[in-house]
């Protein structure tokens, strides 16, 4: 799984002209869904983006608090095409995104999965398949690319001969932005 989670001081989600989802201070999260991701990406993915400190703690230091601890709210939005392949031509391959009715099973297993680490009231959705307009103010700008499997995408330091080193980094998180 995908996400490209922004800060946000308000975020809005509007379909056929009717705004359907709206937060005020909190994450937009874009989510894309890949071909062979399961219960386990889920896990990975909702942990991260509820435990990624983007904002400031209560004495103004930043880096310190993530979503959770400031009270705010997580809208998400569904987005097949941050699995686009976009190396040949000009047309984006969507082939290794998960097909529409397993995606959508995915997603709404991946919105429970949320609620359940967080609270369910604070957790606001897009809908599922439409074409959507998406409006958001992002606070600094601040966004961040997350991936479950980041590691799989990425091509392993080299010894200097050639190798794949294998290093405790290897199976870090994503770095901090600015501390610890």
């Amino acid at each position: 799984m995908r996400a490209v989670l922004q800060r946000v001081a308000s975020a809005s989600v509007t379909v056929d002209n009717e705004v359907i989802s709206s937060i005020s201070r909190g994450v937009m999260v874009l989510v894309g869904i890949g071909k062979d991701d399961n219960a386990s990406d889920i896990e990975v993915l909702c942990k991260k983006i509820l435990s990624l400190r983007v904002f400031q703690d209560e004495k103004g230091a930043w880096w310190k608090s993530n979503v959770k601890d400031i009270g705010g709210e997580v809208l998400c939005v569904s987005q097949f095409t941050l699995f686009a392949n976009t190396s040949k031509g000009n047309k984006p391959d969507f082939h290794r995104a998960m097909a529409s009715e397993a995606s959508r099973d995915l997603y709404t297993t991946f919105l429970s999965k949320m609620g359940e680490l967080y609270r369910p009231d604070r957790i606001k959705d897009g809908k599922f398949g439409a074409m959507m307009n998406v409006t958001l103010t992002n606070e600094g700008p601040v966004t961040f690319t997350l991936d479950s499997r980041k590691f799989e995408y990425i091509d392993a330091p080299t010894n200097g001969a050639g190798r794949s080193a294998k290093t405790n980094s290897d199976a870090a998180d994503i770095p901090s932005a600015g501390g610890s």
